[in-house]
């Protein structure tokens, strides 16, 4: 199979930090940029007689030698917090103010980070082009407004130990703030003058909206197999991160072959991400992932770690047909998931899903940013938040 691109041979560039103090963020730069430096010692992963990647993607282990995937992007990844009067505009002090105050929770951006890390794959190694630059920044505006939206759906107290913009500024001004995000990524998205590129995330926020609405609207049976909750997964999740990655390869002038590989590696670590996601609501504290622990069950949710035990305790039926609304549901359901193998099937799909990313991106040429998506796969799959 063909190989597409050319490897790199560029150092990444450092970002100076203009803050005057030591920060939290300030130290985070540092260590980034560092790391970046460090990257030009680094070999690529060549590709094995199957023409994948050799590189095997393993559920509790981490893969430090393979460059950091934020350390690669940092020097074009701007922080949201810094551009919103540039992205915003400040015409609307009081959106702007939801924006940054949801920007500043902002956890390490991996979806940017997968888009920019896909467009310089396609690149053979090479930066990002300004427009696949924008396509990130557009990736992470939606993603932002979805989470406003969700929390006002969901009725969030918070989000990474502090109070979800909805308690602060109302539900209405959360969902004005989401709505306006919206409009100003379809904006800079429209400046891009690609028409594939606007449909492909156009049909993300579609897959979005419907993949929320199968979780929140699915019919009694639709709620117990787990094959129709992946496919809710590849839709509520999933597809942004997928769609967006095809797109930066289109953005950049690349071929079709190389579009699909990275649709499908999106699609399958989105997947992953999803999974972890609902082993973290079994297992993390509300300061470790963002949400309180079993935010899932609390929303009436079944995930796959629930559906994997239901197969061999067939009473979370009737608890996952009420939505888990009596009281005691998520204490049993949580003694139930951990008598089961519901967290060990967990992980093993997730790992499944994380192994078919790193294996979809043979086609790409070596370079340090398909090492990054090898790592990316790697550091998803053992996240701990």
């Amino acid at each position: 199979m063909r190989r597409v691109g050319r490897d790199d041979a560029a150092d990444p560039r450092t970002r100076r930090c203009g803050y005057a103090s030591v920060s939290a963020m300030h130290v985070r730069r540092v260590r980034l940029a560092a790391a970046a430096r460090q990257l030009s010692t680094l070999r690529p992963v060549l590709n094995d007689h199957q023409n994948h990647p050799a590189f095997r993607v393993e559920y509790g282990q981490p893969a430090p030698s393979l460059p950091d995937p934020y350390a690669l992007v940092s020097s074009q990844l701007r922080p949201l917090d810094e551009s919103l009067s540039e992205l915003i505009g400040n015409d609307h002090p009081v959106l702007t103010r939801v924006a940054h105050h949801f920007f500043e929770l902002a956890g390490k951006r991996f979806r940017p980070t997968a888009v920019l890390l896909a467009a310089r794959a396609a690149n053979g190694g090479a930066e990002a082009t300004e427009r696949q630059v924008r396509l990130a920044e557009i990736t992470e505006m939606i993603h932002a407004a979805s989470h406003l939206h969700n929390d006002v759906h969901d009725g969030a107290d918070g989000r990474r130990g502090t109070r979800a913009a909805s308690r602060i500024y109302g539900n209405k001004v959360a969902v004005l703030a989401g709505d306006f995000l919206l409009a100003r990524a379809s904006v800079f998205l429209s400046r891009l003058r690609d028409c594939e590129a606007t449909g492909l995330i156009a049909q993300a926020i579609e897959e979005s909206v419907h993949g929320e609405l199968m979780h929140a609207r699915a019919a009694p049976g639709e709620l117990l197999r787990i094959g129709e909750y992946v496919g809710m997964a590849e839709r509520k999740t999933a597809a942004l991160v997928s769609l967006s990655c095809r797109a930066s390869a289109l953005v950049g002038g690349h071929s079709a072959e190389a579009a699909d590989a990275l649709q499908l590696y999106g699609r399958h670590l989105g997947v992953a991400y999803q999974l972890i996601d609902d082993l973290l609501d079994f297992g993390s504290s509300s300061n470790a992932r963002g949400e309180p622990a079993l935010s899932d069950v609390e929303r009436g949710l079944a995930t796959a770690p629930t559906l994997f035990a239901l197969e061999e305790f067939p009473e979370i039926a009737d608890v996952i047909h009420r939505r888990f609304a009596d009281e005691g549901d998520a204490a049993l359901i949580t003694r139930l998931v951990q008598r089961s193998d519901g967290v060990k099937r967990t992980q093993e799909l997730a790992t499944s899903h994380a192994r078919a990313a790193a294996e979809s991106i043979g086609v790409l040429a070596p370079s340090r940013a398909r090492d990054g998506l090898l790592r990316l796969c790697a550091d998803v799959l053992n996240r701990e938040s």
